[in-house]
């Protein structure tokens, strides 16, 4: 079992940047692939960010690749979700999200409460 919490969500102008972090529960973080997601207004919940376990492969939804960079630190239970250059339709909550099986087919069976993100223009 693992718990998430996400944290560093705000209110920032466009061209802003925002970090957030999501910290895991358990001893068990390193095994676990993460992803970041989020989901607007009425919006489906949409993929944005994804690491392995080492943190040696990252993907990115096209939407956001030049832009946002996920990572994680291991020793800290954290992964991380930079977003630079924020623009209006970013506005969403973002979630974090865990996956124990395989960063190329991932399943992703525990999930944050979110951290709101909203950006003006």
């Amino acid at each position: 079992q693992v718990q998430l919490v996400e944290s560093g969500g705000g209110l920032v102008q466009a061209g802003g940047s925002l970090r957030l972090s999501c910290v895991a529960s358990g001893r068990t973080f390193s095994t676990y692939n993460m992803g970041w997601f989020r989901q607007a207004p009425g919006k489906e919940r949409e993929f944005v960010a994804a690491i392995n376990w080492s943190g040696g492969s990252k993907y990115y939804a096209d939407s956001v690749r030049s832009r946002f960079t996920i990572s994680r630190d291991n020793a800290k239970n954290t992964v991380y979700l930079q977003l630079n250059s924020l623009q209006p339709e970013d506005t969403a909550v973002y979630y974090c999200a865990a996956d124990g099986t395989t960063i190329t087919n991932p399943k992703w069976d525990y999930w944050g409460q979110g951290t709101q993100v909203t950006v003006s223009s």
